[in-house]
């Protein structure tokens, strides 16, 4: 459970009113080190009851952890972006970074979980007071779930304004139809953030116009119209692909104003990369202390192999790259507290902390030679649930193409 004592503690230090830039005062880097330390303990101490075999169990058997998140979700971890007024802890993006960051390093995966963390944000600064007092509490305490992300789509992939799914009003409702994949925790999720086209593409001046938010009750959806179908995949991930045939729902299900929802998305686009980039922080860290504990106790040819060069290296220089990540990632997640814009901070995280993960990962199967790919350490399920984030949720590719365009000034190159 989240202690009250430094609960106050990371208020003050986190809270945005209290982040005006970048900066952190000198006689505050003490105080926040000592908070971030007890908040670590406190989700280290939570992962000790699942560790390495409750994974892999549920690895084999694809299932869904469903004990871990209730105790996340007990504990306060996976509201702590939402505001003490809604039911939450009301804590930042930097505390929340430093949560999911500590669960990966303990060798946990908040894949399961972590969706509610940046999809709420688009309920909580776009949704209207009924919505906001309807879902944001229960959200909170578990009772209901949102971890279910409604946007991409087979056809349109990362180019999110060609999506087909339309939303067509029809007195007081909306009558959607479409097709969504990669809608992760569908099976798991009470509620879904929807993505879907309210204006045909053809009848808008900009493309990101014209598209809409909804926030669907899946409870009520199921059997009147969606269909959700799992996908098995690499890792356990439990994704889905998920169709809308004449799926009617109350207008009162929009979120915010009618065709405005892709800068809606946006910002909570932002916010899932800084997190993800601090689970990667955290997969890192595991790696490394994975392959530094396994260098130092093996020994061939009567020394420990991590006497030799060959392996010191690249596990030195994933963790140097880890450590350059980690300081993008806080940095993000400061500018993100003090309402500034970070589209370039948020994917450079992204891009340095995937990277750095996928380094530390191929460093500690390579120093585990074959044990890496047995089943009982966990390396072989670490390193697979690690490939994802070269890919997910914006593959390093667009990244670097957004770069190029939107930093560097280059033209368009798709």
């Amino acid at each position: 459970m989240i202690n009250n004592n430094y609960l106050v503690q990371l208020k003050k230090i986190f809270k945005e009113d209290n982040m005006p830039d970048t900066t952190i005062q000198a006689n505050d880097l003490d105080a926040q080190e000592i908070v971030i330390n007890e908040v670590r303990d406190s989700v280290a101490k939570l992962c000790s009851d699942f560790q390495g075999e409750y994974w892999r169990k549920l690895d084999r058997e694809q299932g869904y952890p469903t004990e871990f998140v209730k105790a996340l979700t007990d504990a306060g971890f996976l509201g702590a972006l939402i505001p003490e007024e809604h039911g939450g802890v009301g804590l930042g993006m930097v505390a929340a970074s430093v949560i999911l960051e500590e669960i990966h390093n303990q060798g946990c995966n908040a894949a399961a979980c972590h969706a509610q963390m940046y999809t709420m944000g688009t309920v909580l600064r776009h949704g209207s007071d009924e919505q906001k007092k309807e879902y944001l509490p229960k959200i909170a305490d578990g009772s209901l779930r949102l971890q279910a992300f409604g946007v991409t789509e087979p056809t349109s992939g990362t180019d999110t304004t060609s999506l087909r799914t339309i939303a067509v009003r029809d007195g007081n409702d909306y009558i959607i139809n479409g097709q969504k994949i990669w809608t992760s925790r569908a099976e798991h999720s009470d509620l879904m953030l929807l993505l879907a086209r309210t204006t045909p593409l053809n009848q808008v001046t900009k493309k990101t116009d014209g598209l809409s938010v909804f926030l669907l009750d899946m409870r009520v959806a199921k059997d009147n119209g969606l269909t959700i179908r799992p996908i098995k995949t690499m890792m356990n991930h439990a994704t889905t692909e998920v169709f809308f045939d004449n799926l009617r729902i109350p207008a009162s299900n929009l979120v915010g104003e009618e065709g405005k929802g892709f800068r809606y998305i946006l910002s909570g686009m932002n916010a899932e990369r800084i997190l993800i980039a601090a689970e990667c922080i955290g997969d890192a860290k595991w790696f490394t202390k994975k392959s530094t504990n396994y260098a130092n106790e093996r020994n061939v040819f009567g020394r420990p192999i991590g006497q030799n060069q060959g392996i010191q290296f690249p596990i030195a220089k994933a963790y140097t790259q880890m450590k350059a990540a980690e300081l993008m990632v806080y940095h993000a997640a400061r500018l993100y507290e003090a309402g500034k814009s970070i589209g370039e901070e948020a994917n450079t995280a992204k891009l340095l902390a995937a990277d750095a993960s996928w380094a530390a990962a191929e460093a500690c199967v390579q120093t585990h030679g074959g044990f890496g790919f047995a089943e009982e350490y966990d390396v072989e399920r670490k390193f697979r649930e690690a490939r994802l984030y070269q890919v997910a949720p914006i593959s390093t590719n667009l990244i670097l193409s957004y770069i190029a365009e939107h930093v560097l000034g280059m033209p368009r190159s798709y």
